[in-house]
């Protein structure tokens, strides 16, 4: 995929710009699926990285990653590091990662159970690091996993699941010691974000209602989140009324008599665990003003509906390239 391409070429760039030592590494004992981490990036160690369960020291240069946290996987992968176990939260299965990330490992790694990971399996790899910078976030598994290992979690202040895809990319960068680059794969995503916004200048300023509809009802997802973050970085602005109901989390309940709410600009839903046709097929979804209009997009393919709730530098690409077509007809 061209965009996959672009990443890798970024961090390649950023790799022979990054000035180095002459200073030695113990990495060439690694099987080649570990041997992943570039000489250039060694003289940046020992490395501290700040969390929420304070400063981590990353003594040495890691060539066995293991990546348990909602997109830890391919944030490495976007780095030129392959880790040699993770897991996989969105059941993609193979890999663990998703279609636009496929290819990027030479190896396959252990798949890791999320929400309750084996420490037994993790320590038979014998990782020197890992990587858990969105997820339950514990400190039952965060005291589990550092006995394991050095481990990176959510920045300091930073809720549960909440880590951002800038945050998350700053974290594993800066514990992968590849900083440089880091700041060229999000150069690359704000390039392509910038380049989308000035390809749809009708985006601007536009409100957006961002939707979902699940087991327990309809909810809208406000600033914090991942998906209202990739609209508003189009040029969109959140609904003001949806805005209005935020509390601490990133999503809220949205009753079937606040339906009307959800009338926007443009309103987007993302059927979660559920066909799409229980949203389109709602009469109080159809009641919706903007869904009247056609001024809506209910996202029923269930890869770019993962692409968006990923939010890796990949997956961000993607739904880019495939979600921008469908807003923009939406119009």
């Amino acid at each position: 995929m061209s965009s996959r391409t672009a990443l890798r070429g970024s961090a390649l760039l950023a790799a022979a710009l990054v000035v180095t030592s002459c200073g030695g590494s113990d990495a060439g004992e690694a099987p080649s699926a570990e041997g992943s981490a570039s000489p250039s990036s060694s003289s940046a160690f020992p490395v501290t990285v700040t969390t929420a369960f304070g400063d981590v020291e990353v003594p040495e240069e890691p060539v066995r990653v293991v990546a348990l946290g909602w997109g830890d996987a391919e944030t490495a992968l976007a780095l030129g590091v392959q880790p040699v176990g993770a897991s996989d939260w969105l059941a993609f299965g193979g890999e663990g990662v998703g279609p636009w990330a496929a290819g990027e490992y030479d190896q396959a790694p252990e798949i890791i159970e999320t929400l309750e990971p084996s420490y037994e399996a993790i320590a038979a790899l014998q990782p020197d690091l890992i990587l858990d910078t969105k997820s339950p976030a514990t400190p039952e598994r965060y005291e589990a996993l550092s006995q394991i290992a050095p481990t990176i979690g959510q920045p300091e202040g930073v809720d549960p699941y909440l880590t951002t895809y800038s945050q998350q990319l700053d974290l594993v960068g800066q514990a992968l010691g590849k900083t440089a680059e880091a700041d060229a794969v999000a150069a690359e995503v704000d390039q392509a974000f910038t380049d989308a916004a000035a390809a749809h200048p009708e985006f601007d300023g536009v409100e957006v209602a961002v939707a979902a509809y699940g087991s327990t009802g309809f909810g809208a997802y406000v600033r914090g989140d991942g998906r209202v973050d990739f609209m508003e970085q189009l040029g969109f602005t959140n609904s003001p009324e949806v805005q209005a109901l935020a509390t601490e989390s990133f999503f809220v309940p949205v009753s079937d008599e606040q339906l009307p709410l959800l009338d926007a600009g443009l309103t987007v839903a993302f059927p979660i665990f559920v066909d799409a046709a229980q949203i389109t097929g709602n009469p109080l979804w159809q009641a919706i003003p903007s869904v009247q209009a056609g001024h809506s997009v209910v996202l029923d393919d269930l890869t770019l509906a993962n692409a968006f709730s990923l939010a890796t530098p990949q997956s961000i690409q993607y739904a880019l390239e495939n979600a921008v077509p469908l807003f923009a007809d939406a119009l």
